[in-house]
């Protein structure tokens, strides 16, 4: 039987809204299983949403979905030191066939969990410092104080910047990031001006890397070698911009989310403080139920056969991973709820899977598993102070814009 057009078939659409805050979560979960009943695939304004965890996961998995980044990027100018214009490196995000697969190839062995591992004392030490400068206060404004400054210092530690540096490093990322504001047009002088002082910073401490390497991941970087390829200063000077951007946006978005969730489920956020060792299993289930990256875009590089529906070349399709993780088919009749108690046998998707699974995914998960439980331990009676506002469910990187909190302090920060 010959496969029928995705654009034959009769599906419902799909909206943004659906994916709303934990508040209206059951509401979106009854949307999503109504839209399950009719078919896995949904309309988008865009081209087609796929809802079921099989199938975002056969998507992500199949190298003719290409990653729809590489059709959007545009070509970002820099000056060298003696006033050269060229065209800067790709980030590995934007990539796709050989030239990702080679990078990809080069770079992974640097961000494996071990790797990540051996940051954790850090991550504990400015996790400790961020809750001491808050503690007596009995309040907190978590998005602003607790959740925007904890990944750049990590990131920047993980890079081997000196720590005289890292207000700087916070400072490009932030004007970088409004190149996603509704002003981005007008800020562009000061995003590119950032980006330029960034990769000259990069260039120099790459430079001296290469004199006297030392323990951290750029050093790392620069040592890798496979049959005679090495990775360029301009590729590292990208990976390292693309490591302080992406890094930091999801850190912190899933951090902020995870607390939400959490203060949502006190007597959770009373088992974790109890017991430390359910902070991997409550990651995973923080990821799972409420989302920082909630779907990815793909493009069909070819026509596609699947399941018995064509996929025209060019058509855009969205991978969902909020509904993945909650399809009752992969997560059971329990999937709705939340609870960090129970050992779960499916795998989210939230930080995608195959080729584009993100490089960085033990590292974010190393940094929410040491923050958590301390949080957990040393705020207890978590409750809000002001309006929980959550961003808009189209910005792509999503969470709590402010998180208002009142606590009470407990005593210990070891």
């Amino acid at each position: 039987m010959p496969p029928i057009s995705v654009h034959e078939l009769e599906l419902p659409d799909f909206s943004e809204e659906w994916l709303s805050s934990g508040a209206d979560r059951s509401a979106s979960f009854r949307r999503l299983e109504s839209s399950w009943e009719h078919h896995w695939l949904a309309k988008t304004s865009m081209g087609f949403a796929v809802t079921r965890h099989e199938d975002v996961y056969a998507v992500l998995r199949d190298r003719r979905f290409e990653n729809a980044l590489s059709k959007l990027h545009q070509d970002v100018v820099i000056v060298d030191e003696d006033g050269t214009e060229r065209i800067a490196s790709k980030s590995m995000v934007v990539m796709e066939g050989e030239e990702h697969t080679r990078l990809r190839r080069l770079v992974s062995p640097a961000f494996s969990p071990k790797a990540a591992d051996r940051l954790r004392p850090f991550m504990r030490e400015v996790a400790n410092g961020l809750i001491d400068a808050v503690a007596q206060d009995g309040r907190v404004e978590a998005v602003s104080q607790l959740c925007d400054p904890y990944p750049v210092p990590v990131i920047s530690e993980l890079l081997g910047a000196p720590k005289g540096d890292w207000r700087q490093f916070s400072e490009w990322a932030e004007i970088m990031f409004r190149r996603y504001s509704k002003d981005a047009a007008d800020q562009m002088p000061a995003i590119r001006q950032a980006s330029q002082d960034l990769r000259t910073y990069m260039v120099s401490l790459i430079k001296s890397r290469r004199r006297d390497p030392q323990d951290d991941l750029l050093s790392i970087l620069i040592a890798v070698e496979e049959e005679g390829d090495r990775l360029s200063t301009e590729e590292l000077t990208t990976m390292a911009e693309t490591i302080l951007m992406a890094g930091t946006d999801t850190t912190r978005n899933q951090l902020g989310s995870s607390i939400a969730i959490l203060m949502d489920h006190p007597e959770q956020w009373d088992l974790l403080a109890k017991d430390p060792e359910l902070a991997s299993q409550a990651v995973e289930e923080c990821l799972r139920y409420v989302v920082a990256v909630r779907g990815t875009s793909r493009f069909a590089s070819e026509d596609i056969e699947y399941r018995g529906v064509l996929f025209p070349a060019g058509t855009v399709v969205e991978t969902v991973s909020m509904s993945a993780n909650m399809d009752t088919e992969a997560w059971g009749d329990n999937a709705e709820v939340f609870d960090i108690t129970k050992e779960r046998t499916a795998k989210n998707v939230t930080f995608g899977s195959g080729f584009h699974h993100c490089l960085g995914a033990a590292l974010a998960r190393a940094q929410l598993q040491e923050m958590l439980p301390l949080l957990a331990k040393r705020l207890s009676d978590l409750a809000l102070d002001g309006p929980l506002v959550w961003k808009p469910p189209t910005t792509g990187i999503w969470g709590p814009s402010s998180l208002p909190l009142r606590f009470t302090t407990q005593p210990t920060s070891d």
